[in-house]
């Protein structure tokens, strides 16, 4: 994959079962660092889709681009089809799939990739309903958002807006960039474990609960 990327030559990699969903054949088969080692990798795509619309995005993104490799990590688990999604979307990057803030002040904005896009959607819709402006982001590649316009970063996460959260089954390593020093990054810093999906994602506090205390501690 190193040489692929060394070479600016134009592969797709099509990674399956990307964290600790893989639930019971344990640690040993739950990759935590591997996205962010492929985001520290130079001329590579890392993308990270939530669902049906945002993978036939990431796999657009991969055929049109031919300098460099994509890496396509897909979950094991089955999830569910989100509304706001799109395959326009993913080629900026990071976008937004809900917002009830107005003037591009969200109060918080919760940012997810892959799986956990959909925890960050049911945590934003419970703050809501306690009278919170929630902004949600998807932010399936790194990459293709630090290409994006200034303008358009900006329309996304604005820079006076600190209290952000992310979450994502894997390690929280490089998160500081996108949450800042103010915000939270929510992850798994240690190896897995050997469990149902379901359990270990509420073991190692990978859920909107989560989400939401975090959210109550900034703001």
């Amino acid at each position: 994959m190193r040489i692929s990327a060394l070479c600016e030559a134009g592969v797709i990699y099509v990674m399956t079962h990307d964290s600790i969903g893989l639930g019971e054949d344990g640690p040993t088969h739950q990759p935590i660092e591997h996205l962010a080692s492929f985001r520290a990798m130079p001329n590579i795509l890392m993308l990270r889709p939530a669902d049906g619309n945002e993978t036939a995005g990431a796999y657009k993104v991969a055929v049109v681009d031919r300098k460099r490799p994509s890496v396509l990590a897909l979950s094991r688990q089955k999830l569910p089809q989100l509304p706001g999604t799109s395959i326009e979307g993913v080629e900026k990057g990071g976008y937004i799939i809900s917002d009830n803030s107005s003037g591009n002040k969200p109060d918080v904005i919760l940012i997810g990739t892959g799986s956990e896009l959909e925890i960050a959607a049911k945590a934003g819709d419970e703050l809501r309903k306690e009278g919170k402006a929630v902004r949600v982001v998807s932010f399936v590649s790194w990459e293709l958002f630090d290409e994006q316009t200034e303008e358009y970063k900006e329309s996304v996460l604005p820079k006076a807006v600190t209290a952000r959260v992310s979450i994502e089954a894997g390690s929280t390593f490089g998160w500081q960039k996108i949450v800042g020093s103010q915000g939270k990054a929510i992850g798994i810093d240690r190896f897995g474990a050997s469990a149902p999906a379901g359990k270990i994602y509420k073991e190692f506090g990978i859920t909107a609960e989560a989400v939401i205390a975090a959210v109550k501690e900034l703001i």
